[in-house]
């Protein structure tokens, strides 16, 4: 076919441009990709990190469309078997290599946990994993315990289905509506729905993830950078623009650019702007940035297209499925030091190590025709013609499930709650009966008489000790002190008040402990109003919440606002290894200081340093860690009330 030059643009001889290298969007594909690592490296300067997602399904929509209609517009149809498998050669390998790769490691040093993530392989194989977490009820945000390595694959999953169902949009698009206005303006309209249904899914101050996985409620991001497409088709663009044109073209980018990487620094995932409307300004500015790096003509996109820039986005996608896996299986299941530098440039390295191999030896020879060669000399030889993408889907599904079964019957079952019989074996605290109608999952206990406490015989001392016995008055002095001590104090929180309940009950004589595994602060308001309708709200109030996700500013003012009452409200800061700790100590220490009855207890930087006080998931407390919990409590009430 003879080929022609016009403008700079390779064409053909039918006057369709072909595709042409754009650098600039590896370059916003690079930034992509170092916001999302620093995110799960829990670095502060990229608390919003997660945005790098919507940026590349922004620009996946607008690649994926922009090839579509250009192989429309130069053979007048579209082979689907052709892109559906050119898809699958770019996608499939790398993460199957790396989801074997991540089970071996489990086989070898964690099998219970391989058997506990099987339905996460297989959803993640068949590309449906967004939903299988929602079904199931998994959080993005506010799960504890040893995350999955591969929980970041759920947006995979997303744009497969969307390059699955996409195309015959499009067809049906391009014969019944040509005019590319028209074509526009029923994209939007699907991203308006979609974006509409972020925000009445969504309910503030609750865990987020239903609408962050949902393909229903991100497929805007995708629909928007589908109608640039429309709108601005990258074999159209030409370098001959006037000056003026170029300039306002490379201001607009800059700006974009600026005000995505002040969101990633600014926004986190518990802010409701994002879900009422931040994600789409992100889609917006992330569709006019590749405008502007889409176009020859621009200088924002030379330096988006940097060599070191471009080469992270050229192996982005393999970054991408490799990291997480990286960070999490080389994290340590309980960490109290704070941030490791060493780790995290050792987790670095190997993340792109690992990538740039996977780039060069598996990605780049098959996306040039590895298989087929393959394929082609099996046939000869053998006679057999095996389908690879058939083969690349259902062996490593296979081995995967093979694999995990195998451990089932070696591991025991796992079990979300944490058993607190080590903690209160001890301990026999006498529990007031609470009247069926106001029965609820909590636990609610009262001590009514010094707890219960198995005797404790000390050996004898070789050379015995010579006391005066107390005079009586003093003793009942002290018994009447000690039985006060709790009195009028109610303690409200979620597993890690229960926890610390025995030692509670123990240095508190008298105490009113309402805990409930997996309570949430929104929940808080209506645990205090029935304690106070039930008489057994307490003049010192401790609050323990944020354990199980975030809350916002509104519904601790309005919690604490109706504790004005109150003699002292007692806030216990949050340890805990998840996104959310920082977000809600911070606020916790900034509305606390707009009640003059409320102070804070630091639990997270007294218990800095001490892994021997949690069990595995980092949260929940063996008995050293229980007994320090509650005497850094009591200390406050028992200093309060002299």
């Amino acid at each position: 076919m003879k080929i022609t030059y016009e403008n700079g643009t390779q064409k053909t001889d039918n006057s369709i441009p072909s595709r042409r290298y754009m650098p600039g969007l590896d370059g916003l594909r690079a930034l992509s990709v170092i916001a999302v690592i620093a995110y799960h490296l829990d670095l502060g300067w990229a608390q919003g990190g997660l945005l790098g997602v919507g940026i590349f399904f922004v620009l996946s929509g607008y690649l994926i469309t922009d090839q579509i209609v250009s192989r429309w517009q130069k053979d007048r149809r579209l082979d689907l078997k052709d892109f559906w498998m050119r898809r699958a050669r770019r996608l499939l390998p790398a993460m199957f290599v790396m989801l074997a790769f991540t089970a071996l490691w489990l086989l070898l040093f964690d099998r219970s946990r391989l058997a506990a993530l099987q339905g996460d392989f297989i959803s993640v194989t068949l590309y449906f994993n967004n939903w299988w977490l929602i079904f199931h009820n998994v959080s993005y945000f506010e799960s504890f315990g040893p995350p999955s390595p591969i929980g970041h694959l759920w947006s995979l999953a997303i744009e497969e289905q969307f390059y699955l169902i996409w195309p015959l949009v499009i067809i049906v698009g391009l014969r019944l509506a040509r005019q590319r206005g028209k074509l526009i303006v029923m994209t939007l309209a699907g991203a308006f729905i979609s974006a509409l249904a972020m925000a009445l899914i969504y309910q503030p101050g609750s865990d987020p993830s239903r609408v962050y996985y949902g393909t229903d409620t991100r497929v805007f991001a995708l629909l928007i950078g589908a109608a640039l497409a429309f709108a601005w088709p990258s074999q159209n663009l030409t370098r001959e623009i006037s000056r003026r044109s170029r300039n306002i073209l490379d201001l607009s980018g800059a700006i974009g650019l600026l005000v995505i990487i002040l969101m990633i620094w600014r926004t986190n995932e518990y802010g409701e702007f994002l879900y009422y409307g931040g994600l789409v300004l992100l889609s917006i500015l992330s569709a006019i940035v590749i405008a502007v790096l889409a176009h020859p003509a621009s200088r924002l996109a030379k330096v988006m297209g940097c060599k070191p820039l471009r080469w992270i986005g050229v192996r982005s996608y393999s970054i991408y499925i490799w990291h997480y896996p990286v960070i999490i299986l080389t994290n340590p299941t309980v960490d109290t030091g704070g941030f490791d530098g060493v780790r995290v440039l050792l987790q670095l390295g190997a993340s792109i190590l690992l990538a740039a191999l996977s780039w060069k030896f598996i990605e780049e020879p098959i996306r040039h025709g590895l298989l087929r060669r393959l394929r082609q000399k099996l046939s000869t030889r053998l006679r057999v013609n095996i389908r690879p993408v058939f083969m690349m889907i259902w062996v490593p599904l296979v081995v995967l499930f093979i694999s995990c079964n195998s451990t089932v019957e070696e591991s025991a079952s796992v079990d979300a709650s944490t058993d607190h019989s080590a903690i209160n074996d001890k301990f026999e605290p006498m529990v007031t009966p609470v009247d069926p109608k106001d029965k609820d999952d909590s636990t609610v206990i009262e001590v009514t008489a010094k707890p219960s406490v198995k005797p404790v015989i000390a050996e004898k001392p070789e050379t015995p000790e010579i006391v005066d016995p107390p005079k009586k008055s003093e003793v009942q002095a002290q018994l009447k002190e000690t039985k006060e001590t709790g009195k009028g104090v109610t303690a409200i929180g979620d597993s890690v008040i229960l926890d610390a309940a025995p030692y509670l009950q123990e240095m508190l004589p008298g105490i009113v402990i309402d805990g409930k595994v997996g309570r949430q602060m929104s929940q808080a308001q209506e645990v205090v109003d029935k304690l106070r309708a039930n008489g057994k709200l307490g003049s010192r109030v401790i609050i323990n919440l944020g354990t199980n996700g975030s809350f916002n500013s509104k519904q601790l003012r309005q919690l604490l606002g109706s504790l004005d009452d109150v003699q002292k409200i007692v806030l216990v800061n949050t340890r805990v290894p998840r996104k959310w700790q920082d977000t809600v100590n911070s606020l916790l220490t900034k509305v606390a200081a707009e009640f003059p009855n409320a102070m804070i207890v630091d639990w997270h930087s007294s218990s800095e340093g001490h892994n021997s006080y949690f069990y595995d998931d980092g949260v929940h407390l063996r008995r050293e860690g229980a007994k320090f919990y509650a005497s850094l409590v009591a200390k406050v009430i028992q200093e309060e009330k002299r």
